[in-house]
């Protein structure tokens, strides 16, 4: 008892002293706009961001970038903003890996031997996973917490938005045995639990490091208006995390921004499911999802939040797999595609790491990030906020398949819609080789551009005046996938 009373006293101290260096650095951040970004006033399943409607599309690192005092985050920056990119996701240095987890080369989240940083300082006593001192749980780190905010201020330059995540999953006992919140790795000996347990809330000096932790970096933030938060990474990956734990996490940020200027938006990662997602907690705005489909989309777009295509991966290292993900994704009323991409590394973060290496649980790479690039730019030339998934426009399609190659079954083609009806009309059409889609259109003059999606180029060109009812739009051919830009003259 008498060590949690004295902990909680540090940790309250520490607290008050962030608030009012928090007052009293406002300034110096970086503060483009009034509001950080927030759910679009007009179109919730959308966000504005410095006055624009915006959907966040990216190919992003593994999200050490900083905690890893090796990577050279200002070029994985500028190859972001080269291809376009409005989003990056970190997360706090609460978790971190090690070389070999998840068999990916140059892991920016396992950092070499003395070049990882996290919002706890060291101490004076031996013992962290990599020779030097363990963490002291009541002092932060001054150096960390200036590379975070110079990442920010750098993403913000550039116009991305950072989705700052606070905790992750503990897949195994040896990411458990690496994290600072374990009672072996730092000078209180706070979480003497199993990796089931860091985030269930029995353990009370675990929960008053964590929220400590969020309420810090809640208020050092405060000012950047190109960030959200998201509470943990996979949460359901390992059974243990409680949604009161979850819940109070989320109190914490709340309460803590509720007496500073800004207020962030929040958000929760979900499993797969078949089912809407239930018991949402009220602050949540963001529904993230990985290896997500369109029906994640479809199953909870009436609950009028962002749905979050929050990161891809597999063993499928094609770039076909990913391209494709995203443009059902987007196309189905998604609002952010984050592409998981492991050609950033440690040593390359231009993102040039390439061919990536045999077992590498996922893609990546310059030419997909072209790729997605023009998804972004299509999307971008609608007036998105207008649009909704549109299951009534396509009546019907006939789709001349692919040719089987090898043991690879041809795709099942789909045709999806999203649409502001009787002016824009955004069709995807993924597999076969030519498309005869007959659409269900308003009387009207129409103009039809057929995208290729692999290099931009617009591949048929077509205007008709249409008297209403049915209307047959033949594609020219194509290979793997296809999109079409309609709209009402």
């Amino acid at each position: 008892m008498a060590q949690r009373q004295f902990l909680s006293t540090v940790l309250a101290a520490a607290v008050g002293s962030t608030l009012a260096g928090a007052t009293q650095t406002r300034g110096a951040e970086n503060t483009t706009s009034v509001h950080p970004i927030r759910l679009h006033l007009e179109n919730s399943h959308y966000f504005q961001f410095r006055g624009r409607p915006v959907i966040l599309i990216t190919a992003g690192e593994h999200y050490g970038a900083v905690m890893n005092l090796d990577f050279d985050y200002p070029r994985y920056l500028d190859e972001l903003k080269a291809n376009g990119f409005n989003l990056t996701r970190v997360f706090s240095g609460a978790y971190r890996e090690v070389a070999g987890s998840f068999n990916i080369t140059g892991n920016t989240l396992a950092p070499a031997a003395n070049r990882y940083v996290c919002p706890w300082a060291s101490g004076s006593l031996p013992g962290a996973l990599d020779g030097g001192n363990k963490f002291d749980l009541t002092r932060w780190d001054s150096v960390y917490f200036d590379r975070l905010k110079d990442f920010i201020t750098q993403a913000g330059q550039r116009g991305v938005v950072v989705e700052l995540v606070f905790f992750c999953t503990m897949y195994d006992e040896i990411l458990w045995k690496a994290s600072p919140m374990n009672a072996r790795k730092n000078v209180q000996g706070i979480g003497n639990v199993g990796r089931h347990g860091v985030y269930d809330g029995r353990d009370k000096d675990l929960l008053a490091v964590q929220l400590a932790l969020v309420r810090k970096v809640v208020s050092e933030l405060n000012a950047f208006d190109n960030l959200y938060y998201e509470v943990c990474n996979e949460p359901y990956e390992r059974p243990g995390l409680t949604k009161d734990w979850n819940d109070q996490i989320v109190a914490a940020i709340v309460e803590t921004e509720a007496t500073l200027p800004k207020k962030h938006l929040i958000a929760q990662g979900f499993p797969p499911s078949s089912t809407p997602v239930a018991n949402l907690n009220v602050r949540i705005s963001v529904l993230n999802f990985h290896a997500a489909t369109p029906d994640a989309v479809g199953l909870n777009y009436h609950l009028n939040k962002v749905i979050a295509f929050d990161e891809t991966g597999g063993s499928d290292r094609s770039d076909r797999k990913y391209r494709t993900e995203g443009w059902e994704f987007i196309l189905a009323g998604g609002g952010v595609y984050d592409h998981l991409d492991l050609s950033f590394t440690t040593d390359r973060a231009d993102g040039m790491a390439v061919p990536l290496p045999p077992g590498t649980p996922g893609g990546g790479g310059p030419e997909l990030r072209r790729q997605l690039g023009i998804l972004k730019r299509f999307i971008e030339g609608f007036n998105f906020i207008r649009m909704a998934p549109d299951n009534e426009t396509i009546k019907s399609s006939r789709i001349t398949p692919e040719a089987a190659g090898g043991a690879r079954k041809p795709k099942q083609p789909t045709v999806r819609a999203l649409s502001e009806v009787g002016k824009a009309y955004a069709i995807y059409v993924n597999g076969g080789t030519q498309a005869e889609i007959i659409l269900e259109l308003p009387a009207g003059p129409y103009n039809a551009e057929w995208v290729n999606t692999k290099t931009g180029h617009i591949e048929k060109t077509e205007e008709f005046s249409h008297v209403s009812g049915s209307k047959e739009i033949f594609s020219p051919a194509y290979a793997e996938d296809i999109a079409l830009r309609l709209t009402r003259q």
